[in-house]
């Protein structure tokens, strides 16, 4: 038997197995966030930190909102939850699907709840593989991806994620799985082609890029993808896990482009990271072999699927979302976000600065002053010592902020992130 005797870990080691992390590094050298109000957050030493990411891309309202707290607490004392499998259901699910179902730019649109967005991936996966299956045409389970895009790292999201380091070291991925390049349609074209389009069940798009790198859509392009689609007989799935609720200005971010899905993933936003919730939002025609025919029975779910707390949460963010104006504000803010940062493009250290779609930016590195991603690594260091938290990611560094952030606020965190670029580069 393995034993139970502590093995003499340093002091100050951690026990807790950090994601996206190299535990070598980590284990003794944790950022322990302590409390969180507004746009701001404290660490365990009471220091002060605009946080410039919203967390990991979700806290949309903001730290520190009574209301969703106040809703959660009422639940719980009411009903923490209870199982959704068969025909057992609760209200804060029902009312949420039934919300969700208004707002969502899919036609006649059912709601299946998961517990974050990897899980939405991974159902959303599973249920177009399955709906070609019901309609006949089982040979259907070809999913496309795109370079640079993230769709979270359960089975279906790592084989269709197009980040290579997130792929490499796990050996075989899922077959009948593809990525092409993020930006060309034609490429797309060609990939259903030389698949076969009677083989491929679905394409997968974030409407803008952001784990990838924070890259918006060319004009046209996601118009382009939907209308290939539509010609191969192709479902098409928007992975808005980070796009809607206001990070684009819109409730989904589709919207923008005026897309009709036929099916959307969700979750971050959704409640604003509050609790774990996602979901995937599916058409009519979709769900129509599985809600008419008698004994086509969709095995798949999750323990805490349509979680009553989590869903009256949701529900609790959205009337914030509403009734502050908050959902506008990532259109209203997304040109003042961009003309903050645009002037770091002239910084040595920089090579590019992106945005203007939605409440997101990135600040990309120039190639020949990465080492092994050690310069974004000191940038997002040299910033959070200085009191802004942005996001590292393969070459650059990220900021989407919560949705109620002032334009003070913003231009803080453009003269932060100068400054740590100026601190970086003086020891290089």
């Amino acid at each position: 038997m393995p034993s139970t005797e502590h093995t003499g870990a340093p002091a100050g080691d951690t026990r807790l197995w950090h994601p996206f992390s190299d535990m070598s590094v980590v284990r003794a050298a944790e950022f322990v966030v302590t409390r969180a109000d507004g746009v701001w957050v404290w660490d365990d030493q009471d220091r002060r930190y605009l946080d410039g990411t919203a967390s990991l891309w979700y806290a949309n309202v903001g730290h520190g909102r009574r209301e969703i707290a106040d809703a959660a607490h009422a639940q719980m004392l009411r009903l923490e939850t209870y199982s959704a499998f068969g025909d057992y259901a609760n209200e804060p699910a029902r009312e949420l699907a039934a919300r969700i179902a208004d707002l969502a730019p899919v036609d006649d649109a059912r709601i299946f709840f998961t517990t974050g967005g990897g899980e939405a991936i991974d159902t959303a996966a599973k249920i177009v593989r399955r709906y070609w299956s019901a309609r006949r045409q089982p040979e259907r389970v070809h999913l496309i991806g795109r370079t640079s895009g993230y769709h979270g790292t359960n089975g279906y999201g790592t084989s269709i994620g197009g980040i290579e380091p997130n792929r490499a070291g796990f050996g075989p991925l899922l077959p009948g799985t593809s990525s092409v390049q993020h930006d060309s349609l034609e490429a797309l074209e060609r990939e259903i082609l030389r698949v076969g389009s009677e083989r491929v069940a679905a394409v997968f798009a974030e409407p803008v890029i952001c784990a990838g790198g924070l890259y918006p859509p060319a004009d046209g392009y996601l118009e382009g993808v939907q209308a290939i689609c539509q010609e191969h007989g192709v479902l098409f799935v928007a992975d808005e896990v980070i796009c809607a609720w206001g990070r684009l200005g819109e409730w989904f971010g589709s919207n923008r482009w005026e897309l009709r899905p036929d099916l959307i993933t969700f979750a971050k936003g959704v409640t604003s990271g509050y609790l774990p919730l996602g979901g995937v939002v599916v058409s009519g025609t979709v769900a129509e072999p599985f809600w008419d025919e008698p004994g086509n029975v969709l095995r798949h779910g999750a323990t805490y699927s349509a979680h009553a707390t989590c869903c009256a949460a949701a529900a609790a963010n959205l009337d914030l979302l509403a009734q502050d104006g908050l959902v506008a504000r990532g259109r209203e803010l997304e040109r003042e976000l961009l003309a903050a940062l645009t002037p770091l493009a002239e910084h040595e250290l920089v090579r590019q600065v992106r945005g203007g779609v939605g409440l997101l930016a990135a600040v990309e590195i120039a190639p020949e002053h990465l080492r092994g991603g050690a310069t974004v690594q000191e940038v997002f260091q040299a910033a959070r010592e200085r009191g802004v938290i942005v996001r590292p990611l393969a070459s650059g560094l990220a900021l989407s902020p919560p949705l109620i952030v002032s334009p003070a606020e913003i231009a803080l965190a453009a003269r932060t992130l100068e400054h740590a670029l100026d601190a970086v580069l003086a020891v290089h």
